[in-house]
């Protein structure tokens, strides 16, 4: 139990005091910017759960899915919804209602915020490093066990989730206010600092990842082209190039002007005016989470056949009048077997989509069958 026991120490001065120890004043009244700030970080919220929750139905009902690379991709799935759910938790307790917080309310907040937003990264450097190793064995799916990817998804919550606790095991500033932060009012501007630092490394090994994937792709493919037409080689080397580009470029926007700020007010610059843009820039961190699902699994085909299937079954309940749980729907509704046929070929040839896998989905009346829909 948090008390003033300890001399110097400010345990039971409330979220008020300490906003405004740090110069972050708490309006009592709501502001026209609070109401952008706050529609619009609710709008977002609501999209990046929902787009969230449907590639993660994807995965699970689609066996196709079910590979190392695509458990990795759902990790990041759930990662970024879980960003949603803390941002949309963020935007019903900030602004005036900030000042009702008790400060195990406050640490609540942030602590899901940052524990979210730090899965989500790690999640983006796991499946960076995993595509790697992947394409330098070239092999279509790696060959990480699914104890390994267990594992690795147990390291990547078990290291976000104390990511976002050690502000709370004592690297606040309730006993050192001197060190209080600007934008975290009861965090120390080390920790800030420390974060924003942790963040920039991650991104350094993921464009380290994506540099090498790339050059080695690069050298593969102009080797071909010796037996192949110049046009696919630079075909592929465009393709590959956009889609690093995406991926990189997409963190840097997203991340950039938050971390800067971060450094910033952890740096103790006091005419930055960090408390001006801060805001702003978390709206754009929490971009990152609905961006992430457009990168990585709604340009892949086969998922977007199955999120169609999802939604086409999700409209025809509607028209019926029924309600139903996604659990009901992948029961009742959505039929999706995926078919290997043996015909003695080895492991690789099993991954042969026109001649060893057959799909069959059934939904509604229709069965699609190879891509090709039939009537009942």
């Amino acid at each position: 139990m948090l008390t003033d026991d300890v001399p110097g120490c400010y345990y039971n001065r409330t979220v008020q005091f300490f906003y405004e120890h740090s110069g972050k004043n708490i309006s009592a009244h709501w502001r026209p910017r609070d109401y952008v700030v706050v529609s619009l970080g609710m709008g977002v919220s609501v999209i990046v759960i929902l787009a969230n929750i449907l590639v993660m139905v994807a995965i699970f009902i689609n066996r196709r899915f079910h590979f190392p690379i695509y458990y990795l991709l759902g990790n990041l799935a759930a990662a970024d919804l879980f960003s949603g759910i803390a941002y949309l938790h963020l935007m019903f307790h900030t602004g005036p209602w900030t000042i009702k917080l008790s400060k195990n309310q406050w640490f609540v907040r942030q602590t899901l915020i940052d524990s979210s937003l730090t899965a989500s990264v790690l999640n983006l450097l796991a499946i960076a490093l995993e595509r790697h190793q992947t394409i330098f064995t070239m092999q279509l799916h790696s060959k990480m066990t699914n104890r390994r990817v267990v594992l690795l998804i147990a390291l990547i919550w078990g290291l976000a989730i104390f990511m976002g606790l050690v502000p709370t095991m004592g690297w606040h500033c309730l006993c050192d206010l001197e060190n209080c932060s600007t934008m975290a009012p009861m965090y120390k501007r080390s920790y800030l600092v420390f974060w924003a630092v942790l963040n920039l490394f991650t991104f350094s090994l993921m464009v380290a990842a994506y540099t090498r994937i790339f050059v080695y792709v690069r050298h593969k493919s102009q080797r071909m082209s010796q037996h192949t037409s110049q046009i696919r080689h630079k075909e592929t080397v465009f393709n590959l190039m956009k889609t690093v580009s995406m991926i990189l470029g997409c963190f840097v926007i997203c991340w950039t002007p938050g971390l800067v700020l971060l450094m910033l007010d952890g740096l103790g610059c006091e005419s930055c005016q960090v408390l001006r843009y801060e805001k702003y820039c978390l709206v754009l961190a929490e971009c990152n989470s609905l961006v992430n699902p457009i990168i990585y699994s709604f340009r892949d085909t086969d998922m977007l056949q199955t999120f169609k299937r999802i939604l086409c079954c999700l409209c025809r309940r509607g028209d019926a009048g029924r309600k139903d749980t996604l659990s009901g729907m992948r029961c009742n509704t959505l039929e999706q077997e995926v078919l290997s046929e043996s015909n003695g070929n080895n492991h690789h040839d099993n991954h042969n989509d026109d001649n060893n896998h057959i799909k069959r989905v059934k939904c509604g009346r229709h069965i699609s069958v190879g891509g090709i829909r039939l009537d009942n």
